[in-house]
């Protein structure tokens, strides 16, 4: 899944521990720390630097793109003393993927620590931990597992671990500690009360993900019919390029609002339509592709549901969504 032979972490919490905990570990006061942000989750890692006394640098990129490689590239060159930079692999509100795997490498060339935040694309895309060389990914039980909410797992590299457990001072606080875990299964301790039931419910949820002959090639496929569905029916994506493989987010045509199709589609429809928040709030809807949400079925079942509310409010299609989707998926 995640292709790494570095030491992985099962913590009880959802992804924002995962968040906190590698900045409250990785980051001492006064460290410069690079965030890259085209997104709300990228920028959001700026509030987690700061908090444990970074020097944030932002690095801004478009937030309806990738991250710009050649712009970091540039500026890389020109500014590279960073001890930790964080950035995001799925920015969900936008329906982002971002180029991880050109990413990590450059960071890492200049000996900066990388910290990925893969919670929504982990089990969705593609994932080179090692051969990417990623110091630390921070996933969640939730999205693409399908798993009960309540659980981080992260991996954590040799070069994070040194930077983790020989600071110059103490790490603040207890629960987002990653020192209190780097032997924690050689002397069987558990630095608090095992979430035991969580921890069976990834386990069977890891176990199916396994069993699939290619997940990360349904997301893709589904994603992909997905995506040509809402633009040949005449309907324009946030995005401009790099789309993710587990959600798309979706720009609302004129002549409705969100709560209408959130609204209708719940109540009339049966069906959970998500929104965005932030800069994103009511400007977009968005549709999940992940998991157990990422099948044929349940896909045209959205989008025939989606079709009914958009056209009872007059919004003109080229087309049912759901029977284009069907001529996408062959």
């Amino acid at each position: 899944m995640s292709n790494t032979k570095n030491d992985v972490l099962i913590l009880s919490g959802e992804g924002i521990l995962g968040l906190e905990a590698a900045c409250a570990s990785l980051i001492e006061a006064g460290d410069r720390v690079l965030c890259l942000d085209n997104g709300i989750f990228g920028n959001g890692f700026i509030d987690f630097a700061k908090m444990y006394g970074g020097n944030v640098v932002s690095f801004d990129s478009d937030y309806q793109k990738g991250i710009d490689i050649d712009k970091l590239k540039g500026f890389l060159e020109k500014d590279h003393d960073f001890k930790v930079a964080t950035l995001v692999h799925c920015e969900t509100p936008s329906g982002i993927t971002n180029p991880i795997e050109i990413i990590c490498p450059l960071l890492n060339s200049y000996g900066i620590i990388t910290v990925v935040d893969s919670v929504s694309a982990i089990g969705g895309e593609t994932l080179k931990t090692d051969e990417w060389k990623i110091d630390m990914v921070l996933g969640g039980s939730q999205k693409c597992l399908s798993a009960p909410p309540g659980l981080t797992f992260l991996s954590v590299s040799k070069i994070a671990w040194n930077k983790i457990l020989n600071r110059e001072t103490p790490i603040v606080g207890y629960y987002s500690n990653l020192s209190y875990w780097k032997n924690w299964y050689q002397e069987k301790w558990f630095p608090y009360t095992q979430p035991v039931s969580d921890i069976f419910g990834l386990r069977a949820a890891v176990d199916n993900w396994l069993q699939e002959e290619n997940p990360i090639l349904r997301h893709k496929k589904i994603a992909e019919a997905t995506r040509q569905s809402l633009i040949k029916a005449g309907l324009s994506l946030y995005p401009q390029d790099h789309y993710s493989n587990t959600v798309t987010t979706v720009k609302i045509p004129s002549g409705i609002t969100f709560k209408e199709i959130y609204d209708e589609m719940l109540q009339q429809q049966h069906i959970l339509i998500g929104g965005a928040f932030g800069y994103l709030k009511d400007q977009v809807f968005r549709i999940g592709h992940m998991g157990e949400n990422c099948y044929e079925e349940k896909l045209y079942l959205t989008l025939k549901a989606l079709s009914k509310v958009l056209i009872n409010h007059k919004v003109r299609l080229e087309g049912q969504l759901h029977e284009i989707f069907l001529r996408e998926m062959k």
